[in-house]
């Protein structure tokens, strides 16, 4: 029950709904302990000593350093189980998974009678996004794992004094890790639910605690403050924010972008020389000066740790491996150290990981060998750790927007970098996102999934809606960002990738440079590449490297009979949505470049001299 401490601490908001909120589930829950954490030191501290005597997590030899271990198969979002609820009546795109909301509500009711019962709640409040800004939104988390708290502390800001203000306009989760097992992970994982009710704002999950799935102001966040932002004149996006720096120029341009999980997101976030306002997810709003301006409403990261390595990811690597506040989740322990995939030296072959105690060998239940750490391991910080944290991280105004980038997992289509011929046909190209699927998500892995905008996964109106106001979010804008894509994985016949990790920086600084119009491009069927002379330049400045024309060729020839199987799938997936005259006109339009192409070489495979 609630404390008199815990009741002054909530009655002090003077916000009624906070107050019927938490004694709801107060008394639904039935947790032994309530604490109501009101953002102070002290309460900061509390979590993180609770996690370590609730063995959620265990200190690691390094000062700061704690590691957590979901169960062996909690290891990311589960898609099959995260429903939006709909009244009756209502319905989304097949592609996303919805059940009645008065079944989901009755279900979560049944299933949270009760679960907390011996353990502690947790009440805590945040602002997603910088505090006193007109950007950000309030959130109510209750949860009973300080694991989930801890984290949520580490990347989001502190919002209890926002509740005062915020009346009822704020989003609330209900988290509970439900029964757990020996090891201290969710054993009901066959029960596991993560339902989202949009009428309500709120999100309720349990038996979990992979953070995808477990943190309610993460990517369930994300789903309620989308079906906002359609529902007025604002864009909520799975971006990332950052400053480009091209040398020998005293200037900084913000990009956003979009990647599915595991395709580059936060490397091309922290790529050397530039600066890093968030790496995951993006509020835009048109300005009175008709730019575009985006906050991140995070002030932490939670990435994805596996090649991570000090060539690749130098600035990375140097907080994974000095002192700071820091949590590890389902890499390897041996000797109060950490190992993880790709990290660029040797492991041990014994230790302690996300399926127990380990050892080089070991196979799972139906005869798998377990990797020393999963795929998709993770580490939490504050971005304010970073040598590269941008000035602007908690401006309330945000930052001006002059280009948009979606990436992609693709190894035989997707050139590595190219500009949209407009901004409508950016959003197009936005919307046509494939990727070959990752250990981020539950299911097989490499199977080319759609993913509009890298935010497929997260959508909880029509897809249609959403391209619509996408496109009358750029007609309110005087000054459109410019929209590029990228693609980092292209492979040649033998399966070996044909670039370097790092050269990423090169495809960034030509963007930027062709938002102040320093370079020309080739206009192709697809849209608009760079030419040979300033990528040539470009790679000698940055690395000292030649970069040949034959590799300039391989990479961005136009593989015309791929990008038209890509408009099939394309088409065939967009029949099915009500989506606007503009954006199906694209799909047409691109079609015709492509064959017109084709007819004029006379090839499916076409060099980009050619079209120069």
């Amino acid at each position: 029950m609630l404390t008199t401490e815990a009741k002054a601490k909530i009655s002090t908001l003077n916000n009624p709904r906070v107050t019927k909120i938490v004694e709801q589930y107060v008394a639904l829950c039935k947790p032994a302990k309530v604490t109501v954490l009101t953002g102070t030191k002290e309460d900061l501290q509390y979590v993180r000593e609770l996690a370590i005597r609730n063995r959620e997590e265990h200190k690691l030899a390094m000062n700061g350093h704690t590691i957590h271990w979901d169960g062996y198969n909690d290891q990311g979002r589960d898609k099959e189980n995260t429903r939006v609820l709909l009244p009756k009546g209502k319905s989304l795109s097949k592609e996303i998974n919805t059940m009645d909301r008065d079944e989901g509500i009755a279900e979560m009711m049944r299933m949270l009678d009760g679960v907390m019962a011996g353990k502690e709640m947790l009440v805590s409040f945040y602002c997603l996004g910088p505090n006193k800004s007109r950007f950000s939104l309030a959130a109510l988390q209750m949860t009973d794992s300080a694991y989930v708290t801890h984290s949520e502390n580490i990347l989001y800001r502190q919002g209890y004094e926002q509740f005062r203000t915020c009346g009822d306009d704020f989003f609330y989760f209900v988290h509970s890790a439900g029964a757990l097992d020996e090891r201290g992970c969710s054993k009901d994982i066959k029960s596991r639910r993560v339902y989202i009710d949009l009428e309500g704002n709120r999100v309720y999950t349990i038996n979990n605690q992979y953070a995808g799935n477990s943190m309610g102001l993460k990517k369930l966040a994300l789903r309620l403050a989308i079906n906002k932002a359609n529902g007025e004149d604002w864009l909520t996006e799975h971006m990332f924010i950052m400053g480009i720096h091209p040398p020998g120029k005293k200037r900084v341009t913000y990009f956003t972008g979009a990647f599915p999980s595991a395709c580059g997101k936060t490397s091309t976030a922290m790529v050397p020389g530039n600066t890093i306002i968030g790496d995951d997810i993006a509020y835009l709003r048109a300005w009175e000066d008709g730019t575009c301006h985006a906050v991140n409403i995070e002030q932490g990261i939670f990435g994805i740790i596996a090649d991570v390595n000090a060539k690749d990811d130098p600035l990375i690597h140097k907080c994974l491996t000095s002192p700071r506040e820091l949590i590890f989740s389902n890499v390897l322990e041996k000797d109060g150290k950490p190992y993880w995939l790709g990290m660029g030296e040797a492991a041990p072959g014994e230790g302690n990981n996300h399926s127990g105690k380990w050892k080089v060998g070991n196979t799972d239940t139906v005869g798998k060998e377990i990797p020393l750490a999963h795929k998709n391991s993770r580490f939490t910080l504050n971005i304010n750790e970073l040598d590269n944290a941008d000035p602007n991280l908690d401006n309330p105004d945000g930052v001006r927007i002059d280009g948009f980038i979606y990436g992609g997992r693709d190894s035989d289509t997707n050139v590595p970098v190219c500009q949209a011929l407009s901004y409508t046909h950016g959003v197009f190209m936005g919307a046509v996102i494939e990727s070959e699927t990752t250990a981020a998500t539950l299911g097989k892995v490499g199977v080319l999934a759609i993913s509009p905008m890298a935010n497929m996964d997260f959508l909880v109106v029509p897809l249609g809606t959403y391209i619509r106001n996408h496109l009358a979010f750029g007609e309110r804008l005087d000054r459109q960002p410019k929209v590029f894509t990228t693609n980092y994985f292209q492979k040649d016949k033998d399966g070996k990738f044909l670039t370097d990790k790092t050269d990423k920086k090169v495809w960034l600084l030509w963007m930027e440079g062709r938002v102040h119009g320093d370079y020309q491009a080739i206009e192709t069927p697809v849209g608009r590449i760079p030419l040979y002379e300033d990528i040539k330049a470009l790679f000698k400045a940055t690395f000292e490297k030649d970069f040949s024309k034959a590799l300039y060729e391989e990479l961005f020839s136009i593989r015309v009979d791929n990008h038209l199987r890509k408009l099939d799938r394309i088409e065939k997936i967009y029949q099915e949505e009500q989506v606007p005259l503009e954006f199906a006109k694209h799909i047409f339009q691109q079609r015709e470049r492509l064959l017109a192409a084709q007819k004029k070489f006379g090839k499916d495979v076409i060099a980009p001299l050619e079209f120069a």
